[in-house]
């Protein structure tokens, strides 16, 4: 498929730089120009991504510090980050010929690594940042402060520090609610903690999150990023989030409210709807 693709934007005249998510370049043997990946996505117009939401996240991840937009066409499952589907791909390959897309910010969160008291790691995340304890057999004992303001210690299976658009990701699987992608917001939802208050909490997007791996915890930790980039956490290990100055930019091809995009991923039950803009459709 990404070869019909390519062929498709050289006959246009674009020149095409391929780069095959985690699996080597694809190559057509014509238009297709291989490149190293931390080159490829330089001086592009645009990143198109065939595959489901991990695929879109590999793009995002090459995108992200050249600030080029990416477009997903979805050949997965859910594939929420996906403006397109796989039956749309002819009509989306025109679209992009035509360059008749526009870009949406997402917010993105920085996320910083201490250990004793000293930077260890940094990198950042579009859908979440996630704490987790790396042995089955071990709960992970972590503390969670809140504008430098103690909230709760939770011996749990982990805790998730997520975006808008990552409340329909991991967030969403551990009980967090789901976010519309214009609200400014970071999600803290704790993962099958063992406590009276562990709900999922929900802070204002200028806040400084930050969880600590308790020094006597009987388990060990291990720091995810967007399910793409982790870290092994030592005990005592501290892990700060904050919004980032640099969102992921998203292309979009139509301007279909979330609403319904949620209602077509979920397949979520909408008969007996009998709201204003259906009447206006009917009456029109």
């Amino acid at each position: 498929m990404a070869r019909l693709v390519s062929r498709a934007f050289a006959a246009a005249g674009i020149e095409v730089v391929g780069v095959d998510s985690d699996h080597g370049a694809p190559d057509d043997g014509q238009s297709m120009a291989a490149s190293r990946e931390d080159r490829a996505v330089a001086g592009c117009e645009l990143v198109v991504v065939l595959g489901g939401d991990g695929t879109i996240l590999r793009g995002a991840e090459l995108a992200h510090d050249h600030k080029v937009p990416v477009l997903g066409v979805n050949l997965g499952h859910v594939g929420f980050l996906a403006e397109a589907e796989r039956e749309d791909l002819h009509a989306t390959v025109d679209k992009i010929v035509r360059r008749e897309w526009t870009v949406e910010e997402r917010m993105t969160l920085d996320v910083t690594v201490h250990d004793d008291g000293e930077v260890v790691d940094s990198t950042w995340a579009l859908n979440e940042a996630t704490v987790e304890k790396a042995a089955r057999e071990r709960m992970l004992e972590v503390a969670v402060e809140v504008d430098g303001r103690p909230l709760s210690t939770w011996g749990c299976d982990g805790v998730v520090v997520a975006t808008p658009t990552g409340s329909t990701a991991y967030a969403f699987s551990a009980g967090g609610p789901v976010v519309w992608p214009d609200v400014e917001a970071i999600l803290l939802v704790p993962i099958s903690a063992h406590a009276l208050f562990a709900r999922p909490l929900v802070v204002g997007p200028d806040s400084h999150l930050a969880v600590e791996v308790v020094p006597d915890t009987m388990g060990v930790g291990i720091l995810w990023c967007d399910g793409r980039r982790c870290r092994e956490l030592p005990t005592g290990a501290r892990i700060e989030v904050v919004r980032s100055s640099n969102p992921v930019l998203l292309a979009r091809l139509t301007n279909a409210p979330f609403t319904d995009r949620l209602v077509a991923k979920f397949d979520l039950p909408v008969t007996g709807w009998r709201g204003a803009a259906r009447r206006d459709v009917s009456t029109g």
